[in-house]
């Protein structure tokens, strides 16, 4: 029988394990791969655990020698029990048989588990492992004691009990953790491994080092210089158990050189001149630990004194202790640092202007608030004078007030650049300002603090791309409200607080509880000159509130100057009759149509006049008449309307003077978070900043990425000023009946179809040529077609006299399918659409149809024809050709303004996608005085963009709604890519003839 033979040659590789690898034999082969599988194969044959060598490998030396990589845990046991049978004999190299002789030892000591941390590697900033007893003087391979380490590391992590045990002991003792190994003084080995928690420390107490401050008496003195350390014996059972010694005799028994320090301590002198006799004598044997802790105290911090002055007490309690603590080392520090050291220093602007009161009424967001400087420091609250005084005692630790204080230098520098400033007043804007944000938690980014910080020559960074800088981690400035500012804020804060009248004398009717709080609040806004915007849900009473805030003003004011609003041409009628009717003693002047008075007779028709009513168009027409006086109130009704700054109607109406703002609108914001400043600025100019300035905080922020942060920036700002009440507010009580919001989908017929096709290869082809706002316009006017194939093939043809108009659209065939039905049942209607030209189709066609009066009303309406026509629609006892119960209305000339609660179904023909104006048109019959169930239509073609921006629209969380509408804007941004997706046409839901 041949026996095989084969050598083997080993390398170890650092942090990989052994190299092992056999010259070719001619029986297995030239091939060296196949070669050392086969040697992987006979030399694991036996060897379970690794599945006889499936967990080695195979691998190529830098040097190109084929051979095995075998893991140091798994070449122990190799070595420790070597293979052989009497089919293959090992060739060993002397290298090999001397680890083979080593390694039983290795072995033994890992199953009784005879090994530590190496304390010398620890020395050398590394982690490692080591034998408890050596090795014997065998001349060993170098690199034995790194096998040695690793293997046990492996075996370690291996065994799930020592692996717990290791675990507990890393994660508890901060001198193993990775990022803190250092170079700490210790006794001996054993010191480290006792500190550490690998050996278990026989000495019945801790000794540990407390920090004592000075004696109160000895602190009102001028010199701080007696802090004191005291060594301190903490029993380990039970903690409340100390004792304490001098560290005065300990220290004075200085280290002499190259002698232990223990030996001179614990010398002829015995335990009494060291105050230790009155320790427990269970504990004296163990007296030699109290030497070797004060001996690595004074290696730690050489500096270290019985007695510390006020600089080295700093030192010891903001770096020292740490230090020692680092070290495994027990401090005993004042109870009162922790809680100074947490605690950042406050700077204050204390206001002490008293406002609100007396001539100082009326005095708006320009109102100069003067104030103090004051410092807070924990508990204690310092005087710009006492402050100062603090500072030049050049002392960082002060006992003031019973209470000790830090001065931090970086902060005190801070604060007195601040204090420097000549600056000793704020406008209430900025006051405001800042206090509604630090409300929010965010005091530090608010612009004024960057103001007044950058003022004082400190850099900050702060904003809405603030950093992590020293300014904003050690100086927090606050506003500190006093008197009747204080009162104001909290007002501001919590409507609640503010007073609420009854009815005013004048007023005919009774208001509901939150409409009385709604015209108190305006008068309370009044009082201090701050402009309010009322943005409760249409069909509230956002007009009789302000009619009862007039009558307010009226009977406790004498103004003699009118009030001006200003309003849509729509609802200049309704307002006549509101007034007229709430209100009959007002003297209200019409400032409309052509024989309206110009120029010097303007101020005379005025004259003894409550009231002047008038529209944007003419605010920015008759500009000249209407900034040539004083109003005593400025009210714009549908404010949104100013939502767009840089309009001439916009403009015109910024430049009127008035004694008091105030915007009545139930969209504050429609599309962008600029329409919400544009009122908020008419209402209280500069108070949000210039636009840009809003733009470049916070509008980005928002509308791209909603960032939560802001969105409450913005919410704290506006709050104060914006008053929104909704109709599902348990709180209005409104009682009003049930609506129902229903969607129609309804599919297209071939022939709208074939327009819609058109459509689309007409715009794509032009938006492969066009960008910017080009590209948007071309985006905007595909919507209005698309649109309008979708509502009828007749409107976008333009066919004044359509044939077979039902047949040709399914929606007009639906509409009258349902207007039908509800005119069976005696109910009336409103029909929505945003095209004037399709509102005349569909007025011809169902008034033929049906055979009964349709009325329309829209922007050219002329205005007593469209109060005729709502007073015969709202008077359900007219009958006959007289009686109207079906009006179609434009959406923009109809959806704001109007009362038409004789209507219980609402139907939007086409869709403004703008949840806000629909909302605004749906509740011209959803208000209050409506009893009946209202029933809301919203017509959809299946298989188009309205079935897909219908989708996303109600995926999409709503901005104003977490501010305070969305519109068709934010479509222009998307990409071709998702425009073809929008617009596509999908053929399954097209209608067959």
């Amino acid at each position: 029988m041949t026996v095989l033979r084969l050598h083997i040659k080993i390398k170890w590789i650092p942090d990989r394990g052994f190299f092992l690898w056999s010259p070719r034999t001619e029986r297995l082969g030239n091939d060296a791969w196949e070669h050392m599988r086969e040697c992987n194969f006979r030399l694991f044959s036996h060897h379970a655990s690794s599945f006889y060598g499936s967990f080695t490998d195979v691998v190529e030396d830098i040097d190109g020698t084929v051979g095995i990589l075998v893991p140091s845990l798994m070449a122990l046991e190799l070595f420790a029990n070597p293979p052989g049978n009497e089919f293959v004999t090992f060739d060993w190299s002397d290298e090999i048989r001397t680890l083979q002789a080593l390694a039983p030892q290795i072995r033994t000591a890992l199953t009784e588990e005879r090994f530590s941390p190496d304390f010398v590697q620890w020395r050398n900033g590394k982690q490692g492992w080591k034998l408890e007893q050596g090795m014997g003087t065998t001349d060993f391979p170098p690199y034995v004691p790194e096998w040695i380490s690793v293997t046990i590391d492996a075996y370690v992590r291996d065994n799930a009990k020592l692996q717990e045990r290791w675990g507990k002991i890393v994660e508890a003792s901060p001198l193993l953790q990775p990022e803190s190994l250092q170079r700490i003084p210790f006794a001996d080995e054993r010191e480290w491994l006792e500190t550490i928690g690998w050996l278990s420390d026989e000495t019945p107490f801790q000794v540990g080092l407390r920090l004592a401050e000075p004696e109160e008496e000895k602190a009102a003195e001028a010199g701080l210089d007696h802090w004191s350390l005291q060594v301190v014996l903490q029993d380990k059972e039970d903690p409340n158990r100390i004792f304490e010694i001098d560290f005065d005799s300990l220290f004075h028994r200085k280290l002499p050189a190259n002698k232990d320090f223990t030996s001179t301590v614990y010398g002829e002198d015995g335990y009494d001149s060291i105050g230790l006799a009155h320790i427990p004598p269970e504990w004296q044997p163990f007296g030699e630990r109290i030497g070797r802790s004060v001996n690595k105290w004074l290696n730690l911090l050489p500096w270290l004194r019985p007695e510390l002055t006020e600089e080295q007490a700093w030192e010891f309690l903001s770096d020292g202790s740490l230090r020692l603590a680092e070290a495994g080392i027990t401090v005993f520090l004042p109870r009162w640092w922790e809680e100074i050291r947490r605690t950042k220093g406050r700077l204050k602007m204390a206001t002490r202007s008293s406002i609100g009161s007396g001539a100082e009424t009326m005095f708006g967001m320009q109102q100069i608030v003067q104030f103090d400087w004051k410092m807070a420091l924990g508990d204690v609250e310092l005087s710009e004078e006492e402050f100062q005084q603090a500072v030049s005692t050049n002392r960082r630790l002060l006992h003031i007030r019973g209470k000790w204080i830090q001065l931090d230098p970086e902060f005190v520098h801070q604060a007195l650049k601040l204090m420097r400033q000549k600056r000793k007043d704020l406008s209430l804007a900025e006051i405001l300002k800042f206090h509604f944000l630090a409300s929010e938690g965010d005091a530090d980014s608010s612009e004024l603090t960057d103001e007044l910080l950058k003022a004082g020559g400190i850099q900050t960074g702060l904003g809405s791309e603030r950093g992590n800088t020293a300014a904003e981690d050690s100086l927090r400035l606050e506003v500190e409200l006093n008197g009747q500012l204080a009162v104001l804020v909290k007002q501001l804060s919590q409507i609640t607080e503010a007073p609420v009248f009854k009815e005013p004398p004048g007023f005919q009717g009774v208001l509901r509880p939150y409409q009385r709080l709604g015209f108190s609040w305006l008068y309370f806004l009044r009082r201090f000159g701050l402009g309010g915007c009322l943005a409760d849900d249409m069909g509230l009473g956002k007009t009789i509130q302000w009619i009862a805030y007039l009558l307010q003003v009226r009977s406790q004011e004498k103004s003699l100057q009118p009030s001006l609003l200003i309003c849509p041409t729509s609802v200049i009628g309704n307002w006549q009759k509101e007034l007229s009717a709430f209100a009959p003693e007002l003297t209200v002047c019409l400032h409309y149509g052509p024989q309206r008075p110009k120029g010097e007779a303007f101020a005379t028709a005025i004259n003894g006049s409550d009231l002047v009513v008038t529209s944007y168009n003419l605010a920015q027409i008759d500009e000249a008449e209407l900034t040539s006086t004083t109003w005593d109130c400025i009210c714009l009704d549908e404010a949104q309307n100013i939502k767009n700054v840089y309009t001439k109607q916009s403009m015109a109406v910024r430049k009127l003077a008035g004694r008091h703002r105030v915007a009545l609108t139930g969209t504050p914001m429609e599309n962008r978070l600029t329409e919400l400043w544009s009122i908020m600025d008419f209402l209280n100019p500069g108070y949000l900043g210039t636009l840009t300035e809003f733009s470049r905080r916070f509008v980005g922020v928002i509308e791209r990425r909603r960032e939560s942060g802001e969105i409450g920036q913005i919410q704290q700002l506006i709050r104060p000023f914006l008053l929104r009440r909704v109709k599902k507010d348990p709180a209005i009580e409104l009682d009003l009946p049930e609506k129902q919001e229903m969607k129609e989908y309804v599919p297209l017929t071939l022939e709208q179809a074939s327009l819609y096709d058109g459509v689309i290869q007409e715009v794509f082809e032009r938006l492969e040529k066009e960008e910017g706002m080009a590209r948007r316009g071309v985006i905007l006017a595909a919507l209005t077609r698309l649109k309008q194939v979708c509502d009828h093939p007749a409107l976008i043809l333009k066919e004044k006299k359509p044939n077979d108009f039902r047949a040709r659209s399914n929606k007009a065939d639906r509409l009258l399918e349902m207007v039908e039905e509800l005119r069976q049942e005696g109910d009336r209607c409103l029909i929505f659409t945003q095209y004037v030209e399709m509102g005349h189709l569909l007025r011809a066609f169902l008034q033929e149809e049906l055979g009964e009066p349709v009325e329309f009303l829209h922007g050219g309406t002329p205005r007593s024809q469209r109060d005729e026509m709502i007073d015969r629609f709202q008077d359900t006892r007219v009958t006959g050709e007289k009686a109207c119960s079906i009006m179609v209305l434009s959406l923009r000339a109809g959806g704001l303004g109007l009362n038409l609660t004789a209507a219980n179904h609402v139907f939007h023909f086409d869709r403004w996608w703008n949840p806000a104006v629909e909302n605004q048109a749906t509740d011209r019959v959803y208000r209050i005085g409506q009893r009946q169930k209202v029933q809301v239509h919203k017509f959809i073609s299946l298989g188009t963009m309205e079935e897909r921006i219908d989708e996303m629209i109600e995926r999409k969380q709503g901005l104003s709604d977490s501010i305070v509408g969305n519109g068709e804007a934010w479509i222009t941004e998307l990409s071709t890519a998702e425009l073809r997706e929008i617009f596509a046409l999908r053929r399954e839901w097209v209608g067959r003839e």
